[in-house]
């Protein structure tokens, strides 16, 4: 059985290449492995950050770990370049763990998409820095009128 197409597909436009970034963006938001889960392809290959996982089975696993490990977690992506059926993506999340910490990560992506407009790869490296829960910008999902803002480097 094959997956149904996600729109938008490969080869990416600069607008397409944006739609596709902020889609993952807000499903990435959500916190649902399993909808997350499903903008792969069912053999999709990840690393993250040094972990290998392969198959949307093993992303939900990685992901439902995530997510009870980084608890009221918020992301950013955004653009940095497209070709074809590649994008690179950076990006910014916050969240606190179980003692009440409050992290930044910044990363970077690669993806890899099939004709069907799946994430066949992706590859993403991660630093993370404590801060002060003062020091919040990213709360909650990104609302309309953040669209299209750059990411502060730090």
């Amino acid at each position: 059985m094959t997956s149904p197409a996600r729109p938008p597909v490969p080869p990416f436009t600069r607008e397409t290449a944006l739609l596709k970034v902020q889609a993952a963006e807000d499903a990435w938001n959500t916190r649902d492995p399993e909808k997350v889960a499903l903008a792969y392809t069912p053999d999709s290959v990840w690393r993250n950050r040094d972990t290998f996982v392969t198959g949307r089975a093993a992303i939900v696993e990685l992901l439902t770990a995530k997510w009870e490990r980084e608890l009221d977690y918020a992301l950013r992506k955004e653009l940095w370049a497209f070709d074809g059926d590649r994008i690179a993506v950076r990006f910014q999340y916050e969240c606190r763990d179980r003692d009440g910490q409050w992290w930044r990560s910044h990363g970077n992506e690669l993806w890899e998409f099939a004709a069907s407009g799946l994430m066949s790869r992706r590859e993403a490296s991660i630093d993370d820095v404590r801060i002060a829960e003062s020091d919040r910008r990213i709360r909650g999902p990104r609302p309309n009128s953040e669209r299209g803002v750059t990411l502060p480097l730090s």
